[in-house]
Formats: C-alpha cells, structure tokens, sequence
C-alpha cells in the first residue's frame, strides 16, 4: 500500500510539473536536456515532454518557477519521509507497507532451494534417498534409520494402497510427507524405480563384526560370507534370498565390497532394512577363529571367485552341475543365483538332519 501510495504522489508531481511547464514553453522553444541519449530522444513524446519539464536550465530562467517547484518538492519530501517506517514499526493502517511473517515465508516457498538450505537439520547433508514402496515402509518400521522427510509423486500414484500404507506410517511416526513432481523423484533416484515414494534418510552401514558373538538358532547356524561382492544388484538379490532362506548372519568383506546402498536396498525388495549385515577387515583371520561352528559358506566375487587366502582355509568346495550341455561362453550362473541354490541346498539338509534328531 505504502509503494502505490507512492506512486500515486509521484505521478501528481509530474502532471504538476508539466502545467508549470506550459507557460514557459509558449515563450520560446525549450532546449534539449544535455543528459538525454539518443535512445531518450526517440522515446514518446510525453516522455521527452516531461523532461523537458524539469529541465534544471530552463527552470533557472525562470526564478519564479523554480522556487515553486522546489517547495513542492521539499513539501513531498518531508510528507513521503513520514511513511518511511523501518519494517518492523509497520503496523499501522493500511497505507503503510508491512512485511509480515506470511509474506517471509511466501517469499522461502518461491526459493525452495533456500527454504531448505534454511531450515534442514545439519544432519541431513549426509542424508540419502531410499527408494520403492518396500524399502521406504521398512525403513519407517525398522528404526535404524534416522527418517527425515518422504517424498511422494503428486497424482493419481499417491491414491494407491500400498503408497498410502507408506504415507500412514510416516504420519503416525511424525515424519514429513511432501508431494513433489515425478521429472524431480527420478532425478533423485538417477532414474531409479522408486514407484512413487522416496524417503529422505541417514545411511545404513555395515555392523561391526564381533567374533565372540554368535546367534545360534536350532542345530548349527548358517553363515554366509561374502568377499568382494561389487553389483549392487546382485548384493540384494543375495540378501534377499539370504534372509528368506533363515541364514543366520551375513558378514562381508569391507575392503573392494559393494555398499549398504539405496540400490542395494530397493534390489533386496528391502530386506537390507531388516537384515543385520556385518563387515569385516580381515576375512580370513575370521575363518580361522571359527573353524567348527558354525557352518559358513563362502562366495566370491563376480569375476575372480574366492581369492587363495580364503579357498586355503576351505574345508569343502561345492559345484552346482549344469542339467545340459553348455554352448560356448555360458560357463557359471550369476552369483546371486548360484547363492540361491546353495543356501537352499545346504538349510534343507540341515532341517532334515535337525528333524531326524529330535524324533530320534
């Protein structure tokens, strides 16, 4: 109101220079201003005409004319200086402009990138997306994430079941639901399937292997240790079927390993929420110090297998044979796949081992 209010005052001003200014021109052609460019010269002629106006060198030859004009301006000075209130003394009528609370924060939602820098925690710069309906649900469930914000796709996507589950998990946990647009879900997931929801979240690490302690379930427990694992994809394919199967513990190597990542998580269908993974430096020093209980099996990496240091330590090396004969080139199963056979192969002798004991 203060800013049209001004307007208002200075558009009276010049109409009233421009009256001054008619009898002044009717005594002789008024000079061209010495400060006007070429671009002022061509503009409109009510423009040129208002210049010409308050032109200090006609004005001087005119004493009269330029004593009113100054006193009107000084006039307009002193009454414009009165609204001059500093932003926090605005509240009086409504001629005055007044910055509100409303309109600051109006002003972050135009800047979103500042409203975030403004008011994310500092724990957030570490923060990652997590991705998919499975691995946001059982992020929220799980705690062992500390949980900031979930994103969901504006439309029709946040109107289905299993994102609704998600979204009610996150409200009744306290956790900031947030609609944004698919183009910004699928930049942050580099392109990745997230079905519509991403969690804003802390990362997920390995557990610090302990050696003195062993879960032990019925009969000897299953161990799966794995070296040099490095596709995300196939980490929570083997986590998946890992935790589906009932092994016992997953322990992988640190060092040339793949991460606990949002990949790895949404790959795993979640699993890698719930499943405890833990990491080890040194493999094999582990292998020795475990080298009756439990049963562990070892895989290895994509390309090179197990290396020397681990098969020295091994006491049994297993082979998935092949049902047909193999055209050139197709010499092994995937990894995750020839884990798979091997975790149900060795869990279903021993639960038949376990029922024989205990009828017996």
């Amino acid at each position: 109101m203060w800013l049209s209010s001004y307007t208002h005052q200075h558009k009276f001003v010049l109409d009233w220079c421009r009256k001054l200014s008619r009898p002044v021109s009717s005594l002789g052609p008024p000079a061209e201003t010495s400060h006007l460019s070429p671009e002022d010269r061509n503009r409109d002629p009510a423009v040129r005409r208002r210049h010409r106006g308050s032109n200090p060198s006609t004005a001087s030859r005119h004493p009269a004319v330029a004593e009113r004009i100054t006193d009107h301006k000084r006039s307009f000075k002193d009454k414009s200086s009165k609204n001059d209130i500093p932003p926090s003394q605005n509240h009086g009528r409504g001629g005055v402009f007044k910055v509100s609370s409303e309109l600051r924060k109006l002003s972050l939602e135009d800047f979103p990138a500042d409203k975030e820098r403004q008011l994310r925690p500092k724990q957030e710069d570490t923060a990652e997306i997590v991705f998919g309906i499975a691995p946001c649900l059982l992020a929220l469930t799980q705690g062992r994430r500390k949980v900031y914000q979930l994103l969901v796709k504006d439309g029709d996507t946040s109107l289905r079941a299993s994102v609704l589950s998600v979204c009610e998990e996150a409200h009744r946990r306290g956790v900031q639901v947030s609609r944004v647009s698919k183009k910004d879900l699928d930049k942050m997931t580099s392109g990745g399937v997230h079905q519509g929801v991403c969690l804003r979240a802390s990362p997920l690490n390995f557990l610090t292997f302990d050696s003195e302690s062993d879960t032990s379930g019925h009969g000897v427990p299953l161990w799966l240790v794995l070296e040099r694992i490095q596709d995300p994809m196939n980490l929570g394919a083997i986590l998946r079927s890992a935790y589906f199967l009932g092994v016992d513990r997953v322990i992988s190597s640190l060092r040339h390993s793949c991460p606990l990542s949002p990949v790895v998580s949404k790959a795993s269908s979640g699993v890698m929420e719930a499943m405890r993974v833990y990491g080890c430096d040194s493999l094999e020093d582990m292998l020795r110090t475990k080298v009756t209980r439990p049963t562990m099996l070892l895989v290895g990496s994509e390309g090179e297998g197990l290396s020397g240091k681990l098969l020295s330590v091994c006491q049994t090396l297993l082979t998935i044979p092949a049902g047909r004969d193999l055209a050139p080139g197709i010499e092994s199963l995937n990894v995750s796949v020839a884990t798979g056979i091997m975790l149900h192969s060795l869990l279903t002798k021993s639960r038949c081992l376990s029922q024989k004991e205990s009828r017996s």
